[in-house]
């Protein structure tokens, strides 16, 4: 086990940057994932109950194709599951979520390049996606639900990002509350990837995620998403996701998922704003172009 040295103070006694000195990238058994701009992270959900695209992508050849429309519309990385975590969703079995994702993971990585990441909470599920071409482990519970989550992503050498929620999926929005959301998320998050360091993932290999619509209101989730610098500062590649979600159809008069993309437009260009570097969508052509408008006004 490879356990990382404390990071000297940089200025003003502050944490030093875990990345400080390098250029911005994920490696990936894929290839190298730049990411000194904001790359645009395909939703495919293999489920028949997620809020937004269940049952859309459970049929592998189908998948496939939608995997390819993605990246040629410029998604440079794809995240699968097969589990909804939507708000209320209960746990399937793990031979459930294996069942459904297996074969939908083999069909995407034989029609695409770009790195592939798995949503799973089990490490059992990361081990068997990552042998089969999986090459990044995002985990909604932050290696929180299993404690060999760590040590497997340790062991296979693969990035993870590790997700701010309040409760589980089928709790989290009973009545979320914070004192002060931004700090809370930012220090839970500092010491979930403190502890993933501490398990031998290297510091290049963490991504964080302030977890939008997972356990929050709707105020909590706008305050995230204006003080994303909070989280950036700790020094991590930020990934958010806000593609469809509840909060911005209640910011819209009670709009449903379908007529959210233009919601999701403005959360995705202030999160780039903010400073995130990976961000989660669903609606991959159109997100494609806020960011590289967002980008360019950025001047970055």
């Amino acid at each position: 086990m490879v356990v990382s040295p404390p990071r000297p103070p940089g200025p003003e006694g502050r944490p030093r940057s875990p990345r400080a000195g390098r250029p911005p990238a994920l490696h990936t058994r894929a290839g190298l994932l730049a990411l000194d701009r904001a790359v645009v992270v395909g939703v495919l959900n293999a489920t028949p109950d997620s809020f937004s695209d269940g049952g859309v992508h459970e049929d592998p050849s189908r998948a496939a194709a939608a995997a390819v429309e993605m990246v040629a519309a410029g998604a440079g990385m794809l995240d699968l599951g097969a589990e909804s975590t939507r708000p209320g969703a209960i746990p399937v079995p793990r031979e459930e979520e294996l069942r459904r994702l297996l074969p939908v993971l083999r069909a995407v990585r034989a029609a695409v390049r770009v790195p592939l990441s798995v949503d799973t909470t089990r490490a059992a599920v990361a081990a068997a996606a990552i042998a089969e071409g999986a090459d990044v482990v995002n985990d909604i519970s932050a290696g929180r639900a299993d404690a060999a989550m760590f040590s497997s992503c340790a062991a296979a050498g693969v990035p993870i990002v590790l997700m701010h929620m309040q409760g589980t999926p089928a709790t989290m929005q009973a009545e979320p509350r914070y004192e002060d959301v931004v700090g809370e998320v930012t220090s839970f998050l500092s010491q979930r990837a403190e502890a993933a360091r501490a398990a031998g993932i290297a510091a290049e290999a963490i991504v964080l995620d302030p977890g939008i619509g997972f356990g929050k209101t709707v105020a909590q989730n706008c305050r995230l998403l204006g003080r994303l610098d909070a989280l950036v500062a700790l020094g991590y590649p930020v990934l958010v996701g806000v593609s469809r979600k509840s909060f911005l159809g209640r910011l819209l008069g009670g709009r449903d998922a379908g007529g959210r993309l233009f919601g999701t437009a403005a959360a995705v260009a202030l999160a780039v704003a903010g400073g995130a570097k990976l961000v989660r969508v669903h609606d991959v052509a159109a997100i494609h172009d806020v960011v590289v408008v967002s980008e360019a006004v950025l001047g970055t």
